[in-house]
């Protein structure tokens, strides 16, 4: 089945033989090691402020990166913060033994919802100190269930838990675990950090926005967020522009973009700087950009909300631009958070898109008021890693 679905593929052909490269490369390694595990790319963007604190500060330790996901492994592989990048091995005792006795890590630190029992386990039998960070707990998941006790002891594994909100802490304290405080969510540290930073060259871009004509950014779009789009542009094509960075690029997803939101669309990778202006729609075909683009817009969409989930909001909210998304966003403190400053506003129709959107547009005091409490909302809540870091320099490193 897995030569069938290509990511699934990747899953099992990079774990091949996986033990025995990962004992190979560790076994003439003298340095402290700190092991850091991320699921995916979104978790290690959340991690990453962390592992570059951690890496100023013990510069004489190296990092042991894993990923669970293809596409965070992929994606990351060769990041030069981390001394070693592997796959995880599947959760076995077994395995669970064979990676720490090749690791030896001083430190293990789990980003977000990774909870693997033997691993977390093993770590506690051998009294290395582990700790999970930008966690963040909802009343409906099994730890907090009448049957949840099994879920409940994997949690106790922990030697700290920094959680996203006090809502968690609550939570978890509610089953007896007292091993937990609020720190928030260290993407608040990346994405200040970002923002603050010099701006990338973009020629295209810069020459796609120079008329300074309102720019609207839709970030991370899947196919289902298209139709609610469509309208949008179909009303204001000729007042605003658009860019458009679709989540996987593929041909077949730029076509449904070409297709859904249809004018003068032109692509990034054909686009010339001379020309590009005569375009209303600039689709970015290449990946690594986002980031960088929202600095260019006055307003955002954020995709994957008519899907499995919102992606990346803090990234368009650190530059104050206020955000539509679809109704699947209530797993993501930050979306609420936002949703509930008025800085944020979802939508289930092209209807709601296009009311939300002509309320702002038609009213620049309303757009500077968001801009304003969006930096405010974002610049307040970050600072995790310090005191995470704090943390560990008091309890754990230097012990």
């Amino acid at each position: 089945m897995a030569s069938f679905v290509p990511k699934a593929a990747r899953w099992v052909e990079g774990r091949q033989g996986l033990l025995p490269r990962i004992q190979n490369a560790l076994r003439q390694e003298t340095a402290p090691l700190a092991w850091f595990h991320c699921a995916s790319l979104g978790e290690f963007e959340q991690g990453r402020p962390l592992m570059e604190a951690y890496a100023a500060q013990f510069p004489q330790h190296k990092i042991v990166l894993t990923f669970f996901s293809p596409s965070g492994y992929e994606v990351r592989q060769n990041w030069p913060g981390a001394a070693y990048v592997f796959y995880l091995p599947l959760d076995t005792a077994a395995n669970a033994r064979a990676f720490l006795d090749a690791v030896r890590p001083r430190l293990a630190v789990f980003v977000k919802y990774e909870f693997w029992y033997y691993y977390l386990t093993e770590l506690h039998n051998r009294q290395i100190p582990t700790i999970s960070v930008s966690a963040i707990f909802r009343p409906e998941q099994n730890f907090f269930r009448p049957w949840g006790g099994f879920f409940k002891r994997i949690l106790g594994r922990f030697t700290h838990i920094f959680t996203q909100n006090d809502e968690s802490v609550r939570l978890l304290q509610q089953v007896g675990l007292t091993q937990a405080s609020k720190a928030g969510d260290t993407r608040f540290d990346t994405v200040v950090r970002t923002a603050a930073a010099p701006p990338r060259p973009l020629p295209i871009v810069e020459a796609f926005v120079q008329d300074r004509a309102p720019v609207f950014i839709i970030g991370s779009s899947w196919p289902e967020d298209l139709p609610v789009l469509s309208p949008l542009l179909q009303q204001y094509q000729q007042q605003l522009r658009f860019i458009v960075a679709p989540h996987e690029i593929s041909e077949t997803n730029l076509r449904l973009v070409e297709q859904a939101l249809p004018g003068q669309v032109v692509r990034y990778s054909q686009a010339d700087a001379a020309t590009v202006g005569q375009s209303r729609v600039l689709l970015m075909d290449n990946v690594g950009l986002l980031s960088q683009l929202y600095r260019f817009g006055q307003y955002a969409y954020i995709g994957g909300a008519f899907g499995k989930g919102l992606h990346n909001t803090l990234e368009a909210a650190a530059f104050g631009l206020p955000l539509f998304f679809g109704p699947t966003y209530g797993k993501f403190q930050e979306a609420q958070d936002l949703v509930a400053l008025n800085c944020a506003f979802p939508v289930q129709q092209p209807s709601d898109l296009l009311r939300s959107f002509a309320y702002l547009y038609h009213d620049e005091s309303a757009r500077l008021r968001v801009l304003d409490d969006s930096l405010e909302y974002v610049h307040q809540s970050s600072g995790a890693t310090d005191r995470i870091m704090r943390w560990l320099k008091g309890n754990v490193v230097n012990q």
